[in-house]
């Protein structure tokens, strides 16, 4: 996949390695050419330019790019025009990071949709969540086991785990799954919410829009992923 992250502090080039180091095309943009310069050899790509420009911007491959992540920290102004140029470019799929709760209420309000926030997610978790389709977040508890939530495939609407034979058919334990629910937050833009509905069960009922909480080996997980 193509990625280009915005931002090269530590977790913009945290994540733009471990990104290269899963075989991704990466390009790192930074207007600090000694960031630029470090990086150079560690991610696929690195560029100096002022990402609050536009016209600049719109120079980059954007359109051959899935994703594009904002992790700027430092200077939340240039973090809030940097989403708004991308967002103006139509950029395929964004995600910013969010430095305080008033950050992330304007980000929303921008229409932003993933909202990262690195103080309390790490860049491997985010680089895993990114690369293996269908996952909304991970934990890894060694280099060989995590647990993964899962996007439920369409194949499986309306069926019970029982009916699926999950643990039998992918070697994968379901420990719970998650309904997302619409809220208003505080300035009245709708956010989506995650409701933990308890230990699944054989009798749990898979519907459209839930989310699977799975535990098992690497190897079984991505499996089910290119299954989908």
């Amino acid at each position: 996949m193509k990625y280009i992250i915005f931002g090269l502090g530590n977790f913009g080039s945290s994540l733009g390695q471990k990104l290269t180091e899963q075989g991704n095309e990466v390009i790192g943009v930074d207007n600090d050419m000694g960031k630029v310069d470090a990086l150079k050899e560690k991610i696929s790509h690195t560029v100096c330019l002022d990402s609050t420009d536009q016209f600049t911007v719109s120079g980059l491959p954007l359109k051959d790019t899935d994703v594009v992540i904002v992790a700027i920290g430092e200077d939340q102004g240039a973090n809030i025009m940097t989403s708004a140029v991308l967002k103006n470019l139509n950029v395929k799929r964004l995600i910013s990071r969010a430095i305080t709760p008033l950050h992330e209420n304007v980000l929303e309000a921008m229409g932003i949709d993933e909202i990262v926030h690195p103080e309390e997610e790490t860049a491997e978790r985010w680089a895993k969540k990114l690369c293996l389709k269908g996952v909304v977040d991970s934990f890894e508890l060694s280099g060989q086991y995590s647990i993964v939530e899962v996007s439920v495939p369409a194949k499986y609407f309306g069926q019970t785990l029982q009916e699926i034979g999950f643990r039998r058919t992918h070697n994968l334990v379901v420990l719970t799954t998650i309904k997302r629910k619409e809220e208003k937050n505080i300035i009245g833009i709708n956010r989506g919410v995650k409701q933990v509905q308890g230990v699944a069960s054989p009798r749990t009922l898979l519907e459209e829009g839930d989310i699977m909480v799975i535990y098992g080996d690497n190897k079984d997980i991505k499996r089910l992923l290119n299954d989908k």
